[in-house]
């Protein structure tokens, strides 16, 4: 294998959304299952950072799951989808 770089997932998010609390359940219960395949990272959608990055992805409504800096997901997918998806890296 030597030294593969990690995938990076980035989900954006805000605390009052409910469907990003389900998506980051769903993340925190397949992803320790994949190893260290992959580096997690949540960004706030409605943080200053967050704002100016989510303008320039396009991203207008979160969730957002961004892998390896391509939207992925705008909803919520199922578990299903998500653990096939992931496998695919």
């Amino acid at each position: 294998m030597g030294n593969k770089k990690p995938v990076q997932i980035e989900m954006f998010y805000t605390m009052t959304c409910p469907n990003c609390k389900t998506l980051k359940r769903m993340l925190d219960e397949i992803l320790p299952q994949l190893g260290d395949r992959f580096v997690f990272k949540k960004s706030l959608a409605n943080s200053p950072m967050g704002m100016i990055r989510t303008m320039r992805l396009g991203i207008h409504a979160v969730p957002a799951l961004l892998i390896d800096n391509k939207i992925v997901y705008r909803s919520v997918p199922t578990k299903a989808e998500l653990t096939e998806k992931l496998n695919t890296y």
